[in-house]
Order: structure tokens, then sequence, then C-alpha cells
């Protein structure tokens, strides 16, 4: 990584204005070649080493008065000009701290240098400062090329992110780096637990939650996930992942210098599992709860005031977390007004939580990466298309068809083609390129979709091009490769300038718009096999809908 400011500079100083960083390098300059000067000046009116000018030493002497006079007032007033300029700069990088602590951070003054797509597939450089919680030095890049390179595919967040957010997100880090495993504090916990002594609970204050890996679908898992870390965020716990069969080969690490992780040698089956916990619920170490949609009405009391009182002094959180519930977190008393400082628009909560948490390793980064270099790149506009219907007879077949067609070409997201004359190519309207993005795990959909726009012109003569990234079926694939094309599928959906989708229920693409900050074209269901006007409709919100908020029974 490179930086801007050189190593001599001090870390308070590096965030000054072009004007001010200015003055405190050039400012100098001035007095010392005036000195410099003097000094010439002074040596050439010696009559030690200068013989030929002793006639003339008492007028010289009579002029250095003056000369001294207007040096020590410009160093005076370019002293002044640096102490002021100074105390605005620190004044302009210390202003508005938080109330509570002080986090230092470089982030504002980092430059990065990255590899920028020019339509034409070729690459330049071009440096971008970098104000992102998402990148930090302690990082290596080339352990992780998605969280340095994540700019140049994706599209900016439609989203202004909280300074709050930020500044809560660099707190946690620094609570991961204290008490992540194999620290100190995790030790001496960890111990405390395994030894059975139930004094002093929080022993290093440090505080755990374990979201237990369901190993279920990918989209379903990164949503469970996602909520369990804003309530590790909110309650000041340390979100450990239970590694599962393929986490690691999905996602880097998303703290700096430590890991997420839960170790392999943690005694996880010995000491927590279901039937145990929740017969020595009375152990102040440790704590379970099952949060999921077929969980039972004492489980979902997890959401009540009371119950997370209960849970502030147990060290150990065991979450098995099926669902999305971060929705349901913004119902809890005690979450509200934190919850409001960091997501003022409620909707962006996971979107921003999805790009701080998931970078894709490189391996899937290269799936990523690869296609979308070589299919999606050059095009002026890119439609990402997600139909989570089979193909179930030719009739609802071909419904499912034109009902994507008439959403796309009446809400001008998919051009319309002329079957009746073939305009010839110097007679086109609009040179305008679209790539269509299909996600389907049926071949059908794509193959009609690009026959159409093969064997047809568009009216405006837009250059259409139709790719689906895989015609396996994902269930026939071995599993740990199933997941990374999945993951690879929903970020490159997350690249769309725009999504149309079959249905809003689908998990996988409820991360993808999620995490590309976009509101999906959403089809309406049609009756008896038809639809009809509206063929589709814009989703309200970012945010994945389908799994409302759990209904939690708790008092007013």
């Amino acid at each position: 990584m490179m930086t801007s400011s050189p190593s001599t500079v001090p870390h308070s100083l590096t965030k000054l204005s072009f004007f001010h960083t200015r003055i405190l390098i050039l400012g100098p300059d001035p007095v010392y070649n005036l000195m410099k000067r003097g000094k010439k000046n002074s040596d050439a009116g010696d009559p030690l080493t200068n013989s030929d000018t002793r006639t003339g030493s008492s007028e010289s002497n009579a002029m250095m008065k003056p000369s001294l006079s207007s040096i020590k007032s410009m160093g005076l007033l370019l002293a002044v000009l640096m102490v002021a300029s100074v105390m605005f700069s620190l004044s302009v990088v210390l202003r508005d701290p938080p109330s509570d602590d002080v986090v230092e951070t470089d982030a504002a003054s980092r430059v990065l240098l990255q590899i920028r797509l020019h339509q034409d597939g070729g690459l330049s450089e071009k440096k971008e400062q970098l104000g992102d919680f998402n990148v930090v030095p302690s990082f290596d890049k080339e352990s992780c090329l998605s969280r340095y390179e994540a700019s140049l595919y994706r599209k900016e967040s439609p989203f202004k992110q909280s300074s709050y957010l930020d500044y809560r997100l660099q707190r946690y880090e620094d609570l991961h780096r204290r008490c992540g495993p194999f620290t100190t504090s995790y030790n001496l916990t960890l111990d405390k637990l395994k030894s059975g002594d139930r004094s002093d609970g929080e022993v290093s204050g440090c505080r755990y939650v374990i979201w237990l890996n369901s190993n279920g679908e990918l989209g379903n898992r990164m949503l469970s996930l996602a909520s369990a870390f804003l309530y590790a965020l909110l309650t000041n716990r340390v979100l450990l992942v239970e590694l599962g069969l393929d986490m690691a080969d999905l996602f880097c690490e998303p703290f700096p210098n430590t890991s997420w992780f839960l170790p392999l040698e943690f005694p996880l089956n010995s000491l927590f599992n279901e039937q145990s916990l929740l017969r020595n619920s009375g152990n102040p170490m440790v704590a379970y709860r099952h949060v999921v949609r077929d969980s039972g009405d004492q489980q979902k009391l997890f959401f009540c005031e009371e119950s997370q009182v209960l849970l502030e002094e147990t060290p150990w959180l065991i979450l098995k977390a099926d669902s999305f519930f971060l929705p349901s977190l913004f119902s809890v008393s005690p979450f509200k007004q934190e919850l409001q400082k960091l997501f003022p628009e409620e909707e962006t909560a996971f979107h921003f939580l999805s790009r701080y948490l998931f970078h894709p390793t490189n391996v899937v980064w290269g799936l990523i990466t690869r296609y979308y270099r070589a299919y999606l790149a050059r095009a002026d506009q890119r439609i990402g298309i997600y139909i989570g219907v089979s193909e179930s007879g030719n009739d609802q077949f071909q419904h499912s068809i034109d009902q994507i067609l008439a959403c796309g070409t009446r809400h001008k997201l998919l051009p319309e083609v002329d079957k009746q004359r073939h305009l010839p190519s110097s007679q086109v309207l609009n040179r305008k390129s679209k790539a269509v993005f299909i996600s389907s795990s049926s071949p059908g959909y794509f193959e009609s979709i690009r026959d159409l726009y093969w064997e047809n012109p568009t009216v405006m003569g837009e250059i259409i091009s139709v790719h689906k990234p895989s015609h396996k079926d994902y269930q026939k694939t071995p599993r740990n490769m199933e997941s990374k094309r999945a993951w690879a599928e929903i970020y490159l959906l997350s690249c769309s300038d725009v999504l149309v989708v079959t249905s809003s229920w689908s998990l996988l693409v409820e991360v993808a718009h999620g995490l590309g900050g976009l509101k999906p074209w959403v089809l309406n269901k049609a009756e008896n096999g038809y639809a009809h006007e509206p063929y589709c409709v814009r989703a309200r919100s970012i945010e994945p809908c389908s799994q409302a908020s759990l209904f939690h029974g708790c008092k007013d």
C-alpha cells in the first residue's frame, strides 16, 4: 500500500490541507536562505578571510543590522504562521471527538493505488483517497484482494454511512484484538469456564457470542451472521464464528490482526449442547439461545428487555440462528437509541454490515473478476435478472419469459426488439451496450432471452449481450465449489445497475440486492398461469424483506 505523507511527518499533521502542508514544507526555506545569505555577507566582511574588503567593513556592518532585523521579523512571522497552521489543522482533525473514547485512525490519510478498468478492457492506475472503514493498513492486501478492489466492480453505495457507525466499528476491532482467540483475555475467560469456577463471571472484561454454523443455504447463513454481528456490536461482545465446512474458503477475515473463527481446539461439543445448556441455565458463565423460526416461545423471549438484562453478566452466549433476525433487534428497547445513531436510515443496516463483513476470498474473487472482465466490464449498463422459478411445463415457462420481458421493456430496463423489419447497421440510432446477467438453475430462460436478442435487432439499436455463468446444477457439484459459485453469483448480481427478480423470497437474491444497495423490480405473482399489469413493481427497500421481524410476545 502506498502512503501520501513522508514517514517523518507526524501522524497528526498528515491530514493538513494542501495550503497548510505547503507552508509547513516551504516555510523554512526563506529563513534558511536569508540566514545563509547573512552568513555569507558576514564572512565577506571578516578581515581575516577577505583582505579585499577590509576598507568596506564598516559599511558592511552598517548594512548587516537592518538585514538581521529583517531576518528576525520574517522568521517570527513565519513561525507564527506555522503555529497557526498546526493549530488549525489539529482543530480539524480532532473536532467532535466521541464522548466516551477517542479511537486513533489514519483512514482518511491513506492512499491506495487501485486498478481502474477502462471500457476497452485495458488497465489504468488511479490513486484514491480512502475514508472507508473497509480498508485499514494492518491488513495484508495480497491475502484478500477483494477488500481493496471491490470499488472497481461494484457501484458506490447510494447511501451515506454514518460517522458513528465507522467509530463503533473501529471500537469493535479494538475489542476483538484484545479479546479475540488466543489472547490473554480469551485464555483467562476460557480457563475459568473449563474449571467450572462460577465466581466473578466476567473475569477479563471480555464477553463472547458464538454463532453456530447451520451449514444451511449460503444466503441464509450470511443473513444470520450479519444479524449476530450487529447483536455483538450492540452488546459489546466479541463475535466468534463456528468454522463449519466452507466458511474459511468463502470469506476473508473481516477484522485486522485477529480472527473471527472459533478455534478448533475450543471444547464446543463437550461443553455446549442444547440439552445440557438448557438444563444448566443457572450457570452464570454460559447461556444458550435458539433464534430460529421454529423455536419455542421461551427462546423467542430473547428479544425482550428482561432477557437482555439477564445476559449482561454472562461471558459466553451460544447463539443458534438460522434466520435474519436483524430487524427484530430494532424492537428491543435498550437497543433503539443506539441503532438510530448507527443507522439513521433503518433499511441500510444489512447493506453496510454486509459490505463490512463479507469479502470474497481470493479464490472466489478470481471467479468474480474473471467473469466480470470477460463479459460485463465493457457494457454501458449491467442488468441482473434472477429467475427462481423452474421450467414446469411449456405454457408456464413461456408465461414467465413473457412476464420478464414485459416488465423489462415497460420500465425501460430491457430494450424492445424489432421483429418486423431489420435495420441495417448503418442506421442504428443508439450504440449503447447492455449486458444482461442471468442467474437461474434452469438454462431454458437464459437460452430464450439470449436467442431473442440474437435473432432480432433492438428498436433503438442497442448492443445486447446475454450471459449466464454456469449451466450446471449446483446440487450436482461438490459442496465446497457449489458454495463458491453461489457466492460469486450473489456478488455479480450485486454489481448490477438494475435488478429484476421473479421472487423477493429468495435468500440468495436478498443478499445480492442488500449488498449492492439495489431496490429490485419484483414480478407480480401470476394468476391462473397468466400475468397481468402491472407485470412488476419496485421494491420499497434495499433490505431483505422476506423474513419479517420475529414475533416475540414481550411485554410493552
